[in-house]
């Protein structure tokens, strides 16, 4: 092994020990892992995002019209290097406002990501996957998602002088929907749990392969 692979694995070897550190209790060389790691991991995204999408996106449009280039992709990159410029001003207490219109913004455009992602990529698909598919595991996904909804539906008709409830047949409904959230609750947990133990059992075997090529 030639010095470009043993000193790149030796970091790898003593990081991963670091971490494993912890095991014993929290102590300053887990904490330094894990900010390396942190540091490590919004350098990656900062860089991403300055070569991906300031650079391309903001900053050279002003470079292509001022150059002779088109004003359209000047019109575009405006606005955005506008709310990039307000959004600075959360750096200062006295000039936070300014940065109030780019985080409503942000919230509104994320919020709209996640709902029409969950829309558009999860409900809608698997209600025509559902539909779709006639034998008993079909059915058995079209009772799942049916129940599921009946679960999150939280209307209900006052009456006076009582307390609000659902009827009780869609507390029974309910009750189902409940139990396919645990069951698909159960299986992500399994599914993480089992993604950490195979990166576990890879960490032990590197550290036990790089300790046979010195002993």
């Amino acid at each position: 092994m030639n010095l470009g692979e043993l000193v790149p694995m030796s970091v790898s070897f003593l990081l991963t020990l670091m971490v494993f550190s912890y095991i014993l209790r929290d102590n300053p060389l887990f904490r330094l892992a894990i900010h390396l790691f942190i540091g490590v991991a919004a350098g990656y995204a900062g860089a991403v995002a300055w070569n991906g999408v300031i650079v391309p996106l903001m900053i050279a449009p002003f470079f292509t019209a001022f150059g002779g280039g088109g004003l359209d992709t000047l019109f575009l990159a405006l606005p955005p290097f506008l709310l990039g410029l307000l959004l600075l001003g959360k750096l200062s207490d006295r000039l936070a406002w300014l940065g109030n219109p780019t985080m409503a913004f942000l919230v509104g455009v994320g919020a709209a990501t996640a709902i029409g992602g969950a829309v558009l990529g999860t409900l809608f698909p698997q209600i025509a996957a559902s539909m779709n598919v006639l034998n008993l595991e079909g059915v058995f996904m079209l009772l799942g998602t049916a129940v599921t909804l009946v679960y999150f539906q939280f209307s209900v008709r006052a009456e006076p002088d009582q307390t609000p409830r659902r009827s009780q047949a869609l507390e029974i409904v309910g009750w189902g929907g409940q139990v396919f959230i645990a069951v698909t609750f159960g299986v992500i947990f399994a599914g993480v749990y089992s993604a950490a133990l195979t990166a576990l059992i890879e960490r032990w075997s590197f550290i036990i392969d790089f300790l046979t090529m010195f002993f």
